[in-house]
């Protein structure tokens, strides 16, 4: 059963709420103020997508208390924790660290042992299939909750039309809450979980279609599409780089392709023309190979398939690297001796 005072721990890769961080606050609103929900925020101070699991092992992570107001969530930051003002509606903390980072610390040194559940999210874009999953911070986060044998859910609004309607928003709010209520009442088993045999986390996907207003959306079990990276960077010569110009760190996956307010590239990383060598390149990934499949051109039952069939896909997933079935490499049950490598030197 659902504990009484349900504890839940909420971050993400995209940041305070923005224009690059739209769904976050209306979540945090709607958990703790409609559902009564203890939800603590620690989130990066700065966007963090396509950022995966890493961590910054050299920096010196700075944290700052945030005070978030209605109706947009912007608010005032303090270097201390202070009683709220009139008009914020609660504490959260900013982190200068990645969205892991982020939820490590959260867990073993800001509320140890007060956690019931990681929520990751919600990003502003998908993270289906292999090539998101494997770059998202969204689940990165995630995983490094699952590595410390705590509940994880990340969740994510996957761009369908630009700009998505705010009509929209609390309706996946609401589906967001059910479907995370469903899954803590009935969470999976899986022999090779890291917590008593436990799934590790889910990765939920909510497309932000109109049907949220209306029927519903079906909910499908998925799997992970496994599909590939193209191109990411771009190159440059030395002399395009003078009036580069590279869009404003954006958001999740498919919402690549909104455009926010151009930054010139040597503003962004301080270089000047003498210091710039042959080698010069700009993460520009061409989005047409990642979204907007067919569905008949995807797996049936993958995570991108559902999506583009206007499903919310829920994938269960193990914090490991996978693992191709044992027969593809030696004869199940086979002692050890059998599965050394017999090789002529």
């Amino acid at each position: 059963m659902t504990p009484k005072r349900f504890t839940v721990l909420l971050t993400n890769d995209d940041g305070p709420p923005g224009p690059e961080s739209p769904y976050i606050f209306g979540l945090y609103k709607y958990l703790s103020r409609t559902l009564g929900w203890d939800v603590r925020v620690v989130i990066p101070s700065s966007q963090k997508s396509w950022i995966g699991k890493a961590y910054q092992i050299k920096d010196i992570i700075l944290g700052r208390f945030y005070y978030p107001r209605d109706p947009d969530g912007l608010g005032e930051t303090s270097d201390s924790s202070r009683a709220l003002k009139e008009g914020e509606i609660g504490e959260w903390i900013l982190l200068d660290g990645t969205p892991a980072t982020c939820a490590n610390i959260a867990l073993h040194n800001l509320y140890p042992g007060e956690i019931d559940l990681l929520l990751s999210g919600p990003n502003f874009g998908r993270n289906t299939s292999s090539a998101f999953a494997l770059s998202s911070g969204t689940l990165g986060a995630a995983l490094s909750s699952a590595l410390s044998q705590t509940r994880s859910i990340a969740l994510s609004y996957g761009t369908v039309g630009l700009p998505t309607p705010q009509t929209l928003f609390d309706p996946a709010h609401t589906l967001s809450a059910k479907i995370i209520r469903y899954l803590w009442d009935n969470w999976g088993n899986d022999e090779g979980g890291l917590r008593r045999g436990e799934i590790d986390f889910y990765s939920v996907n909510i497309p932000m279609i109109h049907g949220l207003l209306n029927e519903g959306l079906p909910i499908i079990w998925t799997r992970v599409w496994r599909n590939t990276y193209h191109r990411l960077f771009k190159p440059y010569s030395p002399k395009q780089s003078a009036g580069l110009e590279v869009a404003g760190s954006q958001a999740g996956p498919d919402s690549m392709t909104a455009a926010s307010a151009p930054t010139p590239l040597q503003a962004q990383v301080d270089i000047t023309s003498k210091k710039i060598g042959s080698l010069l390149f700009k993460f520009s990934p061409d989005m047409k190979h990642f979204i907007n499949h067919p569905p008949s051109s995807l797996p049936e039952g993958s995570d991108s398939w559902a999506i583009e069939n206007g499903y919310v896909s829920v994938t269960p997933m193990r914090a490991s690297f996978g693992e191709p079935p044992a027969e593809n490499l030696f004869t199940p049950g086979a002692a050890i001796q059998d599965r050394i490598w017999r090789i002529k030197l």
